[in-house]
C-alpha cells in the first residue's frame, strides 16, 4: 500500500476540510457530526492534515471536538503524531497550537525520532526555539542508533541551530551507537564551519569512535583538505590509529582514497614506524591497493620503503606483490625506480599473468630465483604457463635456477614433453638424484614421451665442464650474457655457455638474438687478425 498520498476516495470529508484550511467548512461538518477520527490509507486522521498543513484554526476546531484526550497523540502508520507532522513542515502556529494544547514535546515515532529533530533535520529555526522553550529534550537521543539533534546540525552545516542547541545544554561530546560525535560527524561530512565551531566550544579533537577512528582520519578518508588543515592546526594526533588489526592511520586513508593535498600534508607529521615496523602496515601499501599512482610516487620520494614489511591483512609478501594481485601493471616502473628488491615469488606472479617479457626484465635486473617455501607455488605457475615455455624456462635457466628443483613427480608427469626434455640438457642426465632418475624411468613407461637420443649417453665432456664453469659463476653472474661476454674465451666458447648450441636446437628465438648481436659485434674478416681467424676456425671445427 501506498502511504506517501492520500487518495480522495479515502479521505473524510473532514479531513480534507482540514487539509484545505476552509475553517467554515469543517465548523459545519463537526456541528452536523461528522466524526473528526476517520482515517485515511495512511492511518492519517484530519488533526494530521491540519498539523501538517499549517491550518492552525482547524487545529483549534478539531482540538474542541476531539472525541478523547488521546486524540492529540493518534498516530499514523509512520508513528507520527500531529506535533511531529507540524514540526517537520515547519507549521509554528501549529507547533504552538499543539504544544499549549498539552502535546508532549519529546514524543517519539516508531523510528525514536522527536518532533525536535525532524525541526533540526529540515532547518527550521523558529520551531527548534519554540520546542525547546516547552521543554524539548535537547540531550537526549533521536533515533535508533542514538545519532541527535546536534549530530544532524552538524551534518547539515547548520550552525545556527547548532549553537542554539549547545546554548540550551547539548554536549558537544555526545555520542551515538558507534561512538561517533558531532565533530567527528562535521569532520567526516566535510562540514568546516560546523567543526569550526565545535572546536571553539572544546570538543575533543581526538576524539574516537568504536572503530577507533578520529575525526582526522575521517577527514583524510573523504578528501576534506579544509578540515584536515584546520584538525592539524588544532593539535589532531596523527598517529592515533584505527582498526588496530588493520592498523590505519590518517595518511593510510589519504594515500588508498588518492587524496594527494592531504596525503602532502600527513607524511611530514605521522611516525615513521608504520613504514617498516613489525606488525604494522606501510602505506604503501595503501597507495597501491587505492590504485592510487600518484599517491604511491610521493610516499616513495619521500623515503618510504618500497620493500614495506609482509602485509598478511592482504596475503602480500611486499607492496609489488599487491601490484600483481590488484593487476596495476603500471606501477611497477616506479617500483624499480625507487630500488624495490625483487622476490621470486615477483616471477610467480610474472608466469601467473602471462607477463614473459617483465618476467625476463626482472631476471635481468636481479630478482632472487625462487628457492624455499615459495618452490611449490612457483612449481604450480610454471605448469599454467608450460604452454609457452620457451618464453620464460631458458631465462630461468640460464640465470642459474638449478633444474633439479622443477623436476618433482608432479610437474614431470604434468609438464610437456617439450619442455621436459629441454630442461634435461641442463644437467648431468646421468647423475640426476634417485628419484628424479625413478620418476623419469616412470613417466617414460606410462606416457608416449620420447628422451633426445643423446641422454642415453654419458655427457661429453665440454657439457660438464660447461656445468661446473656454471655453478661455480653464480646464479647473480648469469642473469645475462654480459659476464660471460667478458670472460677472456673465443666467442665459440662463450656461446657454449650460454647453451646457444641447444637454444637453437629448441628453436628457440634467443637463440637468433644472440647470433645477430655477437654478428653486430663481430669485426669483418678483412679487418681481423689471422690470430683472431685462426681462433675462430679451431673452434668451429672443435664443434664439429
Amino acid at each position: 500500500m501506498d502511504f506517501t498520498e492520500a487518495y480522495s476516495d479515502r479521505c473524510s470529508a473532514v479531513g480534507l476540510a482540514a487539509r484545505k484550511g476552509n475553517v467554515e467548512m469543517l465548523r459545519k461538518l463537526i456541528e452536523q457530526g461528522y466524526s473528526v477520527d476517520v482515517p485515511d490509507n495512511r492511518r492519517w486522521v484530519p488533526i494530521h492534515e491540519a498539523a501538517a498543513h499549517n491550518r492552525s484554526e482547524c487545529l483549534k476546531l478539531l482540538i474542541r471536538a476531539a472525541p478523547s484526550d488521546d486524540y492529540i497523540n493518534l498516530k499514523t502508520f509512520e508513528g507520527l503524531c500531529a506535533l511531529h507532522l507540524s514540526a517537520r513542515y515547519g507549521s509554528l502556529e501549529s507547533v504552538r497550537v499543539l504544544l499549549e494544547a498539552g502535546a508532549d514535546p519529546n514524543e517519539v515515532t516508531t523510528e525514536a525520532t522527536t518532533a525536535l529533530f525532524l525541526a533540526v533535520e529540515n532547518e527550521h529555526v523558529d520551531v527548534v526555539k519554540l520546542l525547546l522553550q516547552h521543554g524539548a529534550n535537547v540531550k537526549g537521543p533521536h533515533s535508533w542508533s542514538g545519532w541527535n539533534s546536534l549530530h544532524q546540525a552538524s551534518f547539515q552545516g547548520c550552525t545556527e541551530i547548532m549553537k542554539i542547541l549547545l546554548e540550551k545544554g547539548a554536549s558537544e561530546e555526545c555520542v551515538d551507537d558507534f561512538g561517533i560525535t558531532p565533530l567527528f560527524v562535521a569532520a567526516q561530512y566535510g562540514q568546516l564551519e560546523s567543526l569550526r565551531l565545535l572546536i571553539s566550544h572544546g570538543a575533543d579533537i581526538n576524539c574516537q569512535a568504536k572503530d577507533r577512528a578520529t575525526p582526522l582520519l575521517i577527514a583524510a578518508q573523504e578528501g576534506h583538505t579544509e578540515c584536515v588543515e584546520l584538525l592539524l592546526s588544532k593539535g589532531a594526533d596523527p598517529n592515533l590509529y584505527c582498526n588496530e588489526e588493520d592498523w590505519q592511520l590518517p595518511v593510510h586513508a589519504a594515500a588508498e582514497m588518492g587524496h594527494e593535498k592531504i596525503l602532502e600534508l600527513l607524511i611530514p607529521v605521522t611516525d615513521r614506524i608504520c613504514d617498516k615496523g613489525e606488525g604494522k602496515v606501510s602505506p604503501v601499501y595503501s597507495a597501491v591497493y587505492g590504485g592510487n599512482k600518484e599517491c604511491l610516487e610521493m610516499l616513495l620520494k619521500e623515503g618510504y620503503s618500497p620493500d614495506a614489511q609482509e602485509c598478511l591483512n592482504f596475503d602480500c609478501r611486499s607492496p609489488m606483490c599487491m601490484v600483481f594481485q590488484k593487476e596495476y601493471f603500471n606501477f611497477i616502473d616506479i617500483f624499480l625506480k625507487y630500488g624495490i628488491t625483487l622476490l621470486g615469488i615477483n616471477l610467480r606472479h610474472c608466469l601467473f599473468h602471462g607477463k614473459f617479457t617483465l618476467f625476463q626484465h626482472f631476471l635481468k635486473l636481479g630478482c632472487s630465483l625462487p628457492s624455499g617455501d615459495q618452490l611449490p607455488e612457483f612449481l604450480s605457475s610454471t605448469l599454467e604457463a608450460q604452454q609457452e615455455y620457451k618464453e620464460w624456462l631458458p631465462y630461468l635457466l640460464l640465470a642459474g635456477f638449478n633444474p633439479v628443483n622443477l623436476m618433482c613427480r608432479f610437474w614431470i608427469f604434468s609438464v610437456r614433453e617439450n619442455a621436459l626434455n629441454f630442461i634435461l640438457e641442463f644437467t648431468n642426465w646421468k647423475r640426476l638424484p634417485p628419484a628424479v632418475e625413478q620418476d623419469l624411468s616412470d613417466y617414460k613407461e606410462e606416457s608416449t614421451w620420447t628422451p633426445k637420443s643423446h641422454f642415453a649417453s654419458i655427457p661429453s665432456l665440454s657439457h660438464l665442464c660447461r656445468l661446473e664453469i656454471r655453478s661455480l659463476l653464480t646464479s647473480e653472474r648469469l642473469r645475462s650474457d654480459r659476464f660471460i661476454r667478458e670472460l677472456p674465451l673465443p666467442a665459440c666458447l662463450q656461446d657454449y655457455l650460454l647453451y646457444l648450441d641447444v637454444l637453437r636446437a629448441y628453436a628457440l628465438p634467443e637463440a637468433e638474438d644472440y647470433l645477430r648481436q655477437r654478428e653486430e659485434r663481430a669485426p669483418s674478416t678483412s679487418d681481423s687478425s689471422a690470430e683472431d681467424a685462426e681462433r675462430r676456425d679451431s673452434c668451429s671445427a672443435s664443434s664439429r
